[in-house]
């Protein structure tokens, strides 16, 4: 069984609220679905390793289309991860993006979708990672279920404490800037994992292609707890 499926059965047993990750109005708000794998042909590999062209990009996208957030990604096979050696290796370079991306305004508020807890935080500062992240542990009628957030302001880290009790709907995060999200344009990186071993402050959140069944059982579609739409309802 695929980790989105053991999700979906456990949120049918959860008797608990799940709250939105960024303020959304169904009604009000558009989504535009950004495209980054190769079937893009407006994005160059020149503009996306300029971050601020790759910003100018994403802006104009939403400002086009009237739309609030640009979002996207789970399971998307990127080429836009050739703008940074972080994502290579010696013998398949990193290209399949695990989590879905919202893209907004730096300063954009993020919520906890569950009660939880923070598992753990640290400040990713290489180009092309994330930047400040947090991870936070959740309890989803017996299902344990991490869920980490990235490119976040800096300040996000403050205060935070291993252990700390986190409300469901409670703020935990500022989007950051490109000076301090890993030189990305604003947005967050949410992801989903059902296990994540002695992983601290950090997960993967591109992996391998070929290694994309196995990705599937251990990482679930974010899209199940995101109240966004069947967009990303994979």
């Amino acid at each position: 069984m695929h980790a989105t499926e053991k999700l979906a059965a456990a949120l049918a047993q959860y008797d608990g609220v799940v709250a939105k990750v960024v303020d959304f109005d169904a009604v009000a708000d558009k989504l535009y679905s950004l495209d980054l794998t190769a079937a893009n042909t407006e994005l160059d590999p020149d503009m996306v390793a300029d971050t601020a062209a790759f910003s100018q990009y994403i802006d104009r996208k939403l400002a086009e289309n009237n739309c609030r957030y640009a979002i996207g990604g789970y399971m998307e096979h990127r080429t836009i991860y050739a703008r940074s050696a972080h994502f290579d290796t010696e013998d398949e370079p990193r290209r399949l993006h695990l989590g879905i991306d919202i893209w907004g305004d730096a300063g954009t508020a993020i919520y906890a979708p569950l009660d939880g807890t923070v598992h753990s935080f640290q400040d990713n500062d290489n180009f092309g990672d994330y930047g400040p992240t947090i991870i936070l542990e959740h309890n989803v009628a017996g299902l344990k279920l991490y869920s980490l957030y990235g490119h976040l302001s800096r300040t996000s880290l403050s205060g935070l404490a291993e252990g700390q009790t986190i409300s469901v709907g409670q703020q935990v995060a500022t989007l950051g800037d490109a000076d301090e999200n890993g030189h990305w344009p604003p947005h967050l990186h949410f992801q989903l994992m059902l296990n994540i071993g002695d992983a601290k402050g950090d997960y993967p959140g591109v992996g391998k292609y070929s290694e994309k069944g196995k990705l599937l059982a251990n990482i679930p579609n974010p899209g199940l707890l995101l109240q966004m739409g069947d967009i990303i309802k994979a």
